[in-house]
């Protein structure tokens, strides 16, 4: 399935390929919807001013302009400009301010739409991309037990997708900010984001950014590295951070909520959840629990999910909206099943039945034969020509459409399996394939 992109960054799948797509985001749609996520869309775009309030990704924003303008009205650095939105978060944060009126909180949404990023593509890294988003947000506070439920409902969602193994890597900004502040590292945001940086450059590097950006002592980056080198699969993680001997109490308290989030994965989604005290999320609205998610075996591909709690993100004035939310890269997560053949259609078209034509004449009949399939829910096409047998069978085969039903100039109808080559009779008020062949269907290579 691999082509040449007719325009880089910019995915298209074939009718094939379309259909697993739809697969994942049917079986994404269905799994919040089972935990009562209520479905929005919001527009494409937003002001400069409002996609850069926070983060430092303000060289991946597309930004919006005529063609005929005769003159930059708008300058890059014009905050009232429009862009296209990189996340969902940011536009789901001004949604919800503009209206909070209307909604009842918590609020829990889901989101599944287009977003646009200048990154330079390559697999995985696409410049326009599909994300499937869950949030809960409230109205002044919002329980921590939110943070626990978004990741298990996320690791079931994942889990009833057509992919390898995953693993949720969880941490807490809580207790990385309290950390780097109680060894003196006061301009935790900058620790954070040179953190962020570990797996790409290596711990050498980083210690290298603590010392000469942030003024880290050799001490301090060591300690910083010590704890991003704790990763448990339980909650063992605790008695290893407290042996490296930092009292703090915004420390103490990340600890406390990492601890329960990693409890309840124990129980409920054993072997999807680490504590993994690396992760730490570029993006500054982050305030507690951070989560990135990798396939196992494929973790050069990236985080295929990622997101975290965010206190200060939308708020109105005094009013405050905290949230918890994550989102899943549908597009990355596609474009790795399609390339690696992990998972493949059961044909290539929703079409389970061609009605033939005997000659001209006979399209009207055909059509009739065909409304009674459809009644039923069987997908069903009707030939355009009235070409030799031979010819309509050999059509179907190419589109991938498993039976052809032909009606005799007595009105006899038989349907014939052009898999096997089994034909018999059948009716078009009753007939109907197997449950198996009635719908496309999705499954995983072994």
């Amino acid at each position: 399935m691999a082509r040449t992109a007719s325009l880089s960054g910019f995915p298209e799948w074939l009718p094939e390929e379309r259909l697993v797509e739809l697969h994942v985001l049917d079986t994404l749609r269905r799994t919040f919807e089972l935990h009562g996520f209520s479905s929005i869309e919001t527009r494409a775009v937003e002001t400069v001013g409002q996609l850069l309030r926070k983060g430092e990704i303000d060289k991946e924003v597309y930004g919006l302009s005529r063609l005929q303008d005769e003159e930059d009205a708008t300058p890059k650095t014009d905050h009232h400009a429009l862009a296209l939105h990189f996340d969902l978060t940011v536009p789901f944060a001004r949604y919800v301010v503009e209206n909070a009126g209307y909604l009842a909180f918590p609020f829990r949404r889901y989101q599944i739409q287009k977003v646009w990023r200048g990154e330079r593509p390559q697999e995985g890294r696409a410049r326009e991309f599909t994300q499937a988003d869950i949030d809960v947000v409230g109205d002044g506070d919002l329980p921590f037990r939110y943070d626990v439920e978004i990741a298990l409902v996320i690791a079931e969602a994942l889990s009833a997708l057509p992919i390898p193994d995953f693993l949720l890597r969880i941490n807490n900004r809580k207790l990385a900010e309290g950390f780097y502040t109680g060894i003196g590292l006061t301009d935790t945001p900058g620790v954070l984001r040179s953190i962020d940086k570990l797996e790409k450059v290596g711990a050498a590097k980083v210690a290298e950014l603590l010392k000469e950006e942030l003024g880290a002592t050799d001490e301090q980056a060591q300690a910083a590295l010590k704890l991003a080198g704790i990763r448990t699969k339980d909650t063992s993680f605790v008695a290893q951070v407290r042996a490296l001997g930092v009292s703090n109490e915004l420390l103490e308290e990340g600890l406390n909520e990492l601890e329960q989030v990693i409890a309840a994965a124990v129980q409920h989604a054993p072997g999807r959840v680490v504590a993994d005290l690396s992760i730490a999320r570029g993006l500054d609205y982050y305030t507690g629990t951070v989560v990135e998610t990798v396939l196992v075996g494929h973790e050069q591909l990236g985080s295929i999910c990622s997101g975290g709690r965010y206190d200060a993100l939308a708020s109105k004035g005094n009013r405050k909206f905290p949230g918890v939310g994550l989102s899943i890269g549908v597009t990355r997560l596609v474009s790795r099943i399609l390339s690696q053949d992990l998972a493949k259609a059961s044909r290539s078209v929703p079409t389970a039945v061609l009605v033939a034509l005997n000659d001209d004449e006979s399209w009207a009949a055909a059509q009739d034969v065909a409304a009674q399939l459809r009644s039923r829910g069987i997908s069903t096409e009707v030939a355009a020509k009235a070409e030799k047998f031979g010819k309509q069978i050999k059509f179907a085969d190419r589109r991938g459409i498993p039976f052809v039903w032909f009606t005799d100039d007595d009105g006899k109808h038989q349907v014939k399996d052009i898999r096997s080559g089994e034909q018999y009779d059948a009716d078009p008020a009753t007939w109907a394939p197997s449950e198996e062949d009635l719908h496309v269907r999705v499954t995983t290579a072994n």
